[in-house]
């Protein structure tokens, strides 16, 4: 089996936020979609060691924030590279209002946010499914959506290959990710996907 052809897939990118008992948090997912048109429905999946994603189970509510190509890398350093467990990603974090829900929403670097509540969760090992009715939405830019692609290539900062030439770093074989170290913590989770250790695979650049 070739993992390489999950890079074929088309990822967009998404802040999740979510909040309960007073506190509020979010994170970056990239598996956001509509399921249904009537009634409209969309569905989420989260890694369930996700402190966010114990929000939505607990709340039965969330907001997507979706990101568009105008995201900067400092967004997903945000609510991608650090834990709601250990971090109030909202303290002093200027760029989002709230919406009719109650929940905050990024108004900095996305095109538009949906409002949904939880109809249903489905446990699915790693991750959890949220199948959730749309109750609100608005278009915030028409700059395009960032897709995964374009995050690696537009996005990302750059490494300085002539520096880096012949180093180790580990590779996420679901979404390319990469951590720049000689050697991969065995309870590494990946910032963007949630995957596992267990996914990444050692590279030479």
């Amino acid at each position: 089996m070739d993992k390489k052809a999950m890079y074929n897939l088309s990822y967009g990118l998404f802040v999740l936020t979510s909040a309960f008992e007073g506190k509020d948090s979010g994170c970056i997912i990239n598996t956001a979609g509509q399921v249904t048109s009537e009634p409209n429905r969309i569905s989420i999946a989260v890694n369930k060691a996700n402190y966010t994603g114990e929000l939505v189970q607990n709340s039965g509510k969330f907001n997507i924030s979706i990101l568009s190509q105008e995201a900067a890398f400092d967004t997903f350093r945000h609510f991608g590279f650090q834990s709601g467990r250990t971090v109030d990603k909202f303290a002093g974090y200027t760029e989002c209002r709230r919406s009719a829900n109650g929940l905050y929403y990024v108004t900095a670097g996305t095109n538009g946010y949906i409002s949904a509540t939880v109809e249903q969760s489905i446990d699915l090992g790693s991750h959890a499914l949220f199948i959730a009715a749309v109750n609100d939405m608005e278009v915030l830019s028409g700059v395009p959506s960032a897709t995964y692609a374009y995050y690696q290539s537009e996005i990302k900062p750059k490494p300085d290959r002539a520096a880096a030439a012949g180093k180790t770093v580990w590779r996420c074989s679901v979404c390319g990710y990469v951590y720049d170290g000689e050697e991969l913590p065995a309870d590494f989770i990946c910032p963007l996907c949630k995957h596992p250790a267990s996914d990444f695979e050692k590279v030479t650049i």
